[in-house]
């Protein structure tokens, strides 16, 4: 167990049938917004992880982390029946480069996401970087059904303590819904809806974005910007757009 820190969960959130969010103490080596880290079980006689990122600020003590349920996956089957007080092991450090560190300033932040993806933006707007690097931030989660769209409260938290500085965009593809945009982020980004929606432009001039999502996503709204003059971002070839993929193909 040397490479691991008994966490001890403190909840477990429900979400949906698929999606759940877990919190727990533990003490380990400070993290960056944006990063993620390894959450582990013992399983059949061995440690069975997976990477998860963190949703809350690196000052805050309890740490959550938000998860789909995977069919057939031996970890988040055991995961989803975790109770208060039980243990649930973490990695000592966490990992990653889907920071603000990593992203220059600019007019605007656009943190664009799909499902638990949103859960690396919400640990990059809980500090000071966020708000003191770009004079508006655009947080955009797509999903298929308005009941994934999940973390209101703290969403209208943000909104409300930010003199709106913050817009948060929903898509939902699957369901028509009147408080959500319908159909793909890639498409809005396409059509100009996005920039409609928002009032600000979506240019290289003006603009980072940041992209965490499934594979498909990342590739096509990757590619959606390029066609529009935005580049990647890399430390040696300054761009803007930098992207997080949640597992790969």
């Amino acid at each position: 167990m040397t490479n691991w820190i008994a966490g001890e969960v403190v909840n477990l959130r429900r979400w949906t049938e698929k999606l759940y969010s877990v919190q727990l103490r533990a003490e380990i080596a400070p993290f960056a917004a944006g990063q993620f880290t390894r959450l582990a079980l013992e399983i059949g006689g061995e440690m069975v992880a997976r990477p998860y990122s963190f949703v809350n600020g690196p000052g805050d003590p309890v740490h959550e982390f938000y998860f789909v349920r995977v069919p057939g996956g031996p970890l988040t089957a055991r995961m989803i029946d975790l109770r208060s007080g039980d243990t649930l092991y973490i990695a000592p450090r966490a990992a990653g480069f889907f920071t603000l560190g990593e992203v220059p300033a600019a007019d605007t932040l656009w943190m664009l996401s799909t499902g638990t993806a949103l859960g690396p933006f919400l640990s990059i707007l809980s500090t000071d970087a966020a708000w003191h690097n770009y004079r508006q931030l655009v947080l955009v989660h797509a999903v298929r059904t308005a009941a994934e769209l999940t973390y209101i409260d703290r969403i209208q938290a943000l909104l409300a303590g930010h003199g709106g500085q913050l817009q948060y965009i929903p898509f939902v593809s699957r369901e028509t819904v009147a408080t959500a945009l319908p159909g793909r982020v890639t498409a809005a980004i396409e059509n100009g809806l996005l920039e409609r929606e928002t009032g600000l432009p979506l240019t290289a001039e003006r603009s980072q974005v940041m992209i965490c999502g499934n594979p498909g996503m990342v590739r096509d709204t990757q590619a959606a910007l390029e066609a529009r003059g935005l580049r990647k971002h890399r430390r040696r070839e300054p761009g803007q757009i930098t992207t997080e993929q949640y597992w790969k193909q």
